[in-house]
């Protein structure tokens, strides 16, 4: 498993590492650089279906170890070219191999783990993408300062090539199973069905609140007088608390102590409730908000994906990875948007107001859910 959290690790770090410098370094208009740091993102929500589909076809191993030598290309693209132009081409690069080695990791997790430990196996997967989200900013503004953004491209070409080299040694080869035929119909009745859109919304959820408390907590502590370091530790409290919360909710999950449903609707409780702590004015109101945030989210994401490696044919893993990264892409990219569009018509305050009530919405919808299963004709157990 190690290689594959590394992988995590890998995807998470290159993603907030880079974004983190770019508007200090890049020397570009806000418009450009706009469209340099939604290149990445832009390029995963169009390939990760794909790639997931592919890595069905010939093996989550050769899609994984192809992603990141590709990913170390890209990176090392800048590091030799250094030109605006070769920023562009490298960072879309870069977008498109984290397409491809996301999603697979993601299906091997599931693939070799065994079905009592996979919400463990998830949540150490979890905790190293978050140690990549804290650490990047941070180690990323380090290597900039030292040796400018080409030095920050290095590390991350480097770190490609050696984790592809550790996997390519210590992944085993998991061939591709066979599977029916599946029309179009048949994908789209599968990707409806409530055992994939229920975990797939509360993800989305989940990123759409944890990108939001990335990107607008700041915001408003700079409104309440605060200055950097402060807003900073309230970022990473939020980050450190989803790391911490991850294993501890998988664990859970395999003992039985924590199932699925539960779970969500407590995650998506936990994260609409920081959002609404997020309102209240002052340091109080952030660092509350960035807590129940970062719990939140931490309980969501490894019983989330658990329960879509659970309820999906081993066969179809990789498709199921691929459209549930995707999800989480349109909710990181949704959430900072819908909060945006109302803070530019009333003010941030509602913003929050209408993330949280959206996000308790769902909350509701997993609750009953939850009380309707065991009474529902031919219900089995609750998962």
């Amino acid at each position: 498993m190690w290689p594959l959290y590394a992988a995590g690790f890998t995807t998470a770090f290159g993603a907030h590492g880079i974004a983190a410098s770019l508007g200090a370094e890049a020397g570009v208009s806000l418009l450009a650089l706009g469209g340099l740091l939604a290149l990445y993102d832009g390029a995963e929500v169009l390939l990760k279906p794909v790639f997931g589909t592919l890595a069905d076809r010939v093996g989550a191993r050769p899609v994984l170890l192809g992603g990141l030598v590709a990913f170390a290309v890209a990176s090392a693209l800048y590091v030799v070219a250094d030109s605006p132009g070769w920023l562009w081409a490298a960072r879309l690069g870069q977008g498109a191999a984290a397409s491809a080695f996301s999603p697979s990791a993601s299906a091997l997790v599931a693939r070799l783990s065994p079905a009592a430990a996979r919400g463990r196996a998830f949540g150490g997967y979890g905790f190293y993408k978050s140690v990549g989200y804290t650490l990047g900013p941070l180690l990323g503004g380090v290597l900039v300062r030292v040796g400018g953004l080409r030095l920050l491209f290095a590390v991350l070409a480097v770190l490609g090539v050696a984790v592809a080299v550790w996997a390519a040694l210590a992944v085993p080869v998991v061939p591709p199973l066979p599977k029916a035929r599946q029309t179009l119909l048949d994908l789209a009745r599968r990707l409806a069905d409530p055992v994939f859109l229920a975990p797939t919304s509360a993800l989305a959820a989940a990123t759409a609140a944890l990108s939001v408390g990335v990107g607008f907590l700041p915001v408003s502590g700079r409104a309440a007088g605060l200055g950097t370091v402060a807003t900073g530790a309230a970022v990473s409290l939020l980050a450190a608390t989803a790391a911490l919360v991850q294993p501890r909710a998988g664990r859970a999950l395999d003992e039985g102590r924590l199932t699925t449903r539960t779970g969500l609707a407590a995650g998506l409780s936990a994260t609409a409730a920081g959002l609404a702590c997020a309102m209240l004015p002052g340091l109080t109101g952030i660092l509350v908000g960035a807590v129940l945030i970062g719990a939140g989210t931490g309980l969501i994401t490894p019983l989330g994906f658990a329960a879509l490696a659970g309820g999906t044919p081993v066969e179809r893993l990789g498709q199921t990875m691929g459209a549930a990264e995707l999800g989480r892409e349109l909710g990181d990219a949704g959430g900072p948007l819908l909060v945006a569009a109302v803070a530019s018509l009333a003010t941030l305050t509602y913003g929050y107001g209408a993330l949280a009530a959206l996000v308790g919405v769902g909350a509701v919808v997993a609750l009953a859910r939850r009380r309707a299963a065991p009474t529902a004709p031919g219900a089995g157990p609750e998962e």
